[in-house]
């Protein structure tokens, strides 16, 4: 179950973060390591802790800027309000977009946008979210194409054309008479993306689920059933590990 923080806890944490960007000392390396050691569990309030203090001293290091991003996300998924998450997620966005900028040939940087824009999809309006896609799957493709072995970019675009093959028609063709030709996107390309993403790294409980989410779309419902329970079965890793399987446990009760 993912938690929420109340309002107060936000501008506190705010505040509390503005004041270790300016305290925290030590060299870039050493505030970067003991970020990531606050990132692998999870703790993205300490993370960014170390992570900014960092950021001042190289502030064009591709790889912390992508973590960075990654702690904002974090944030944004326990934040309770639509505001507030839309804040933190342009956050994220700026620092993965600049990291994206600064590192054209690196597949975990080009693929941070992509995450971002996706983590704010639900917040956002019709223009918004139409806008969004095409860089979504513009930035997975080209993060699968500076690496084929990036699962979660196998991952990210799966999502994007599950998410798409769900849009109803009048949707479809509402966005599509107000902003521009939405990318094409069908459940076979989103099958095809996460099965490739279980082969790279088959410990990620969200490649399961979201590819029996796509079989349910598809009324191969047998697959579904089997696909989702693997997943709810695997233990929380990741950040966005309970919302999936919230998400996954949703769709098997919609099953007939």
């Amino acid at each position: 179950m993912i938690f929420s923080f109340p309002i107060k806890a936000v501008a506190t944490t705010s505040a509390f973060l503005l004041i270790c960007a300016t305290t925290r000392a030590g060299t870039a390396d050493d505030l970067i390591k003991n970020g990531e050691t606050c990132d692998l569990k999870l703790q993205a309030v300490d993370a960014l802790s170390f992570y900014l203090p960092a950021e001042r001293l190289e502030p064009n290091n591709a790889h912390l800027l992508a973590c960075i991003a990654r702690q904002y996300r974090h944030l944004m998924a326990d934040a309770p309000t639509r505001e507030t998450k839309l804040r933190l997620g342009r956050i994220a966005l700026d620092y993965a977009q600049r990291a994206a900028a600064i590192a054209p040939n690196d597949s975990e940087a080009q693929l941070s946008p992509a995450i971002s824009y996706g983590k704010m999809l639900p917040f956002e309006s019709l223009r918004e979210q139409t806008e969004a896609a095409r860089h979504i799957k513009d930035a997975a493709e080209r993060a699968i194409k500076l690496d084929p072995r990036n699962d979660l970019a196998w991952h990210v675009l799966g999502r994007f054309h599950m998410v798409l093959a769900s849009v109803t028609g009048i949707k479809r063709a509402l966005a599509q008479l107000m902003f521009g030709e939405l990318p094409a996107a069908s459940n076979e390309d989103a099958v095809m993306c996460f099965q490739r993403a279980i082969e790279i790294n088959p410990a990620r409980l969200m490649h399961y689920i979201e590819l029996g989410r796509t079989y349910a779309q598809m009324g191969r419902t047998a697959d579904a059933r089997r696909l989702i329970n693997k997943g709810l079965a695997m233990p929380d890793i990741e950040k966005d590990d309970p919302e999936i399987k919230h998400s996954g446990r949703e769709t098997l009760a919609k099953l007939q």
